[in-house]
């Protein structure tokens, strides 16, 4: 089939990709020429693992193009992609400009040659796709007003579940598939574009290797409304889960329990499940703060106040808080004082840095008086082009971050940070504090280590206990 993708951020890039792979013709749209200019280069503007792999696989193969210009394209497609943003607006709501732009331009490109789907894949508020076929509509009546009654199109929404550091696998092996919509071609021409997932009929790509508990894929078929507020809705306890986690190590840490153990025995409970039960200093990124506040502004136009969505949002505000609080406990003054934060993206694999949990606790620290180092193996650059009036010390490797350093902080949970020479940056330190704020650092090794430790729902008691073991072992050994 050939499909065009407005839109080249991840979920446009991604879902351009992923189609190509699986042997659909695709063209992918963006207005920012740089951005193009820069795809057709072979060379993303975004950090995703696999990605670029995949897009030079699919420009070898003829199945992926990049352009500015949507008529031919659009006109040509038998489905129309929109996964534009929808930035979050001053209120809590979603811009819709974007999308709306898309949409009345889709329906200047159309012709009554064929039956056309244009689908939803960008995170809109409920009613958007209503809202949708609407501006497609003004679209035609603009620049096609005696062929308005035989141009036939269907609407679709489609959300996306992509995780950033994982979307390419996200995308070949979903949970599910879900498409919306009333209209029966619709739904016809979603299935056969989609057969080849929901079969996993396709080979593999490299680096990307099919689940072994993957066999296939269901595809659920919904409303147009129902489709849409299952993507808020799954966002929405996905941050309430991570939430109520957080809240659980706080809890933790007052009575004595080790919070890492407790989310273990919970998260076995097949009602409850494992994921998104590690307890840290809160989600980031672009998704969960932009909608869960879309969704709160939904319910309050129908008079409906959330408070279970408002404490998300406030668990989490107050989540990153920990960190300075844990910092002040172990330093008292930070003015004066050297932090150094290890990570700085929202998550691992990724260089997104939209609403990063980093970004908040520098910022306070340099309010407080404290001097800020960081490291970041891949968000670094993108930090320093965002974030050009942040003070922030940027360096090359972990160590250099430990150099002279009064305390450091575990921010995002890249990999390499578990398997960290513990002892020889203690030794480089001028006070070896170390607050893990993702729990990924074995607090025995730590202590070992000579680390003052701290983590998040790890009682305090149970490290002094910890450092007095040590302690008096290294002591005995010494008179032995």
């Amino acid at each position: 089939m050939r499909v065009t993708v407005i839109g080249t951020g991840y979920v446009g890039s991604v879902t351009g990709a992923c189609l190509s792979y699986l042997g659909h013709h695709v063209t992918c749209v963006d207005t920012d020429h740089a951005k193009i200019a820069r795809w057709q280069r072979g060379e993303p503007p975004i950090y995703e693992p696999y990605l670029e792999e995949l897009i030079a696989l699919a420009v070898r193969r003829g199945g992926i193009t990049f352009t500015t210009e949507l008529d031919e394209a659009a006109r040509l497609s038998d489905v129309i992609f929109i996964a534009v943003g929808t930035p979050p607006l001053p209120n809590g709501g979603a811009n819709l400009c974007y999308l709306e732009a898309a949409a009345r331009s889709i329906g200047a490109t159309m012709d009554s040659s064929h039956f056309r789907v244009v689908v939803n894949k960008s995170t809109v508020p409920v009613g958007s796709g209503n809202l949708v076929e609407a501006l497609v509509r003004e679209g035609i009546m603009d620049s096609h007003p005696g062929e308005r009654n035989h141009i036939r199109f269907g609407v679709a929404s489609n959300p996306e579940f992509l995780r950033e550091g994982c979307a390419v696998s996200d995308s070949l092996y979903p949970d599910r598939i879900v498409v919306g919509t009333s209209d029966s071609e619709t739904v016809r021409i979603m299935k056969e574009l989609y057969w080849p997932l929901t079969e996993q009929s396709f080979e593999p790509p490299p680096g990307v290797p099919r689940p072994s508990a993957i066999s296939s894929v269901p595809l659920v078929s919904t409303s147009l409304t129902s489709a849409e507020m299952i993507k808020y809705a799954a966002n929405a306890f996905l941050a309430m889960k991570i939430g109520f986690a957080n809240e659980m190590a706080n809890i933790c840490e007052h009575v004595g329990a080790e919070s890492t153990e407790v989310m273990q025995g919970i998260g076995l409970d097949s009602r409850i499940g494992s994921k998104f039960l590690n307890a840290g200093v809160g989600w980031g990124g672009s998704c969960f703060g932009k909608d869960i506040n879309a969704l709160l502004q939904t319910a309050g136009e129908y008079g409906y106040t959330s408070r279970l969505l408002q404490a998300s949002l406030e668990v989490n505000a107050a989540q990153r808080h920990m960190v300075i609080q844990k910092l002040q406990e172990k330093l008292f003054i930070l003015k004066g004082r050297t932090i150094g934060l290890l990570g700085l993206a929202f998550k691992p694999d990724t260089d997104d840095l939209r609403d990063a949990p980093a970004l908040h606790i520098a910022e306070r620290l340099v309010q407080l008086g404290a001097r800020v180092k960081a490291y970041d193996p891949i968000a670094m650059q993108a930090c320093r082009e965002l974030h050009p009036n942040l003070k922030i010390r940027y360096c090359d490797s972990p160590r250099e971050v430990a150099l002279d350093t009064d305390a450091l902080v575990v921010v995002t949970e890249w990999n390499e940070f578990r398997h960290l020479p513990w002892e020889d940056l203690a030794t480089m330190m001028a006070k070896p504090v170390l607050v893990d704020g993702r729990n990924i650092v074995d607090p025995e090794t730590a202590l070992a280590a000579g680390f003052d430790y701290t983590g998040i729902g790890r009682p305090r008691p149970r490290a002094e206990k910890l450092r007095t073991q040590i302690r008096e072992s290294r002591q005995a050994a010494i008179v032995s």
